[in-house]
């Protein structure tokens, strides 16, 4: 049967470059011109956000693309007020591209008389009518259950895997993939398995929150090409000294696979100034100059992976497909050439 609604896109202010380059992908693989949704987003003179859509949306099928960094509040008021704006302009239904999901890291309650913030963005998105999430990476894959509405978690994996190959690929006998803490071992391993790389763990101690007392590897590094994994680098503190940990281990260099990069305050000046030879991040946060200009600093594109995601969900079929080789492959070909042979 064919899908009789379009989908149309409509972005935030939080990452509008991933959103365009979406929007440039979807008209190539629609073979019609799908621009962004012409709308305005702007503030009054108090901060407080403002929304007007100048295109009819009724009936059609609508996504919203916008991270919730920083500043994550902002963003995030944005995409609730979009939400709002498409729900009360009778969409048919309202799906929210989160590439970089915020307030993930507060998932659970830790200590006495804390929140679980991201319960209740769940709440605030659901209420505003949000009726689908597609998001990168979640810090907690549980928070899929915070929502009552259907979540698309998807991974970057498997773009890391195409990447280690092109970039180590007469070296794939020393590769070991390195988990820089106890509960990121299941993300490490999922790259470990598609590389068919061994796997360690940095198990690392913390005095207080961003603060880390000791670090133990677990594992032989001896010699190996190290790739820690981790969904997300923040001040980029506890990486930089897991790399140290790692060479005076014995490794022979290390590098980084990180699914958002954060990069909040001293983090870029820390990654030039340490022993990693390489740091990798997605577009799922758009990068400050800074980042670009970094001279160990790789940007992977997501905007590929994002696109055939919301064309699956258009179509009505499967978003899981894309953590298999041999569907992902041919989305990033013009990237990795003669990955899939």
């Amino acid at each position: 049967m064919p899908t009789l609604n379009e989908p149309k896109l409509i972005a935030g202010n939080a990452n509008l470059p991933l959103a365009k380059t979406i929007a440039r992908r979807m008209s190539l693989h629609r073979g019609v011109d799908q621009d962004l949704v012409n709308a305005r987003v702007e503030r009054f003179n108090d901060g407080e956000i403002f929304v007007e859509v100048y295109e009819n949306v009724r009936g059609e099928d609508m996504f919203i693309i916008q991270p919730t960094s920083n500043p994550a509040n902002d963003n995030l008021m944005e995409l609730l007020i979009i939400a709002d704006a498409l729900r009360r302009s009778s969409a048919q239904r309202i799906t929210a591209v989160i590439p970089y999901f915020g307030y993930a890291r507060q998932d659970r309650r830790t200590k006495a008389r804390t929140p679980i913030s991201a319960k209740l963005v769940a709440n605030m998105l659901t209420g505003a009518g949000v009726e689908r999430i597609l998001t990168l990476d979640l810090h907690a894959a549980q928070i899929q259950g915070f929502f009552d509405i259907p979540v698309d978690n998807l991974y970057a994996s498997p773009i890391f895997a195409l990447d280690v190959k092109d970039q180590f690929e007469d070296q794939m006998s020393d590769i070991m993939v390195v988990s820089p803490d106890v509960g990121g071992v299941a993300r490490a391993r999922e790259l470990a398995k598609r590389i068919n790389a061994p796997l360690s763990i940095v198990d690392k101690r913390r005095e207080k929150p961003g603060e880390v007392a000791e670090m133990t590897v677990i594992g032989d590094v001896k010699d190996k090409i190290c790739l820690i994994v981790d969904d997300m680098c923040d001040t980029a503190g506890t990486l930089c000294k897991a790399a140290q940990v790692l060479l005076d281990n014995g490794a022979r260099e290390v590098h980084a696979y990180i699914s958002h990069g954060v990069m909040s305050g001293p983090a870029v000046e820390r990654v030039t100034n340490s022993v990693m030879k390489s740091l990798v991040l997605t577009d799922s946060i758009q990068p400050t100059e800074a980042i670009l200009n970094a001279p160990n600093i790789r940007i992977l594109p997501t905007a590929p992976l994002f696109t055939q995601a919301i064309l699956n969900i258009w179509h009505g079929t499967s978003v899981s497909s894309l953590f298999e080789d041999k569907t992902l492959t041919p989305i990033y070909e013009s990237l990795y050439p003669g990955a899939g042979d």
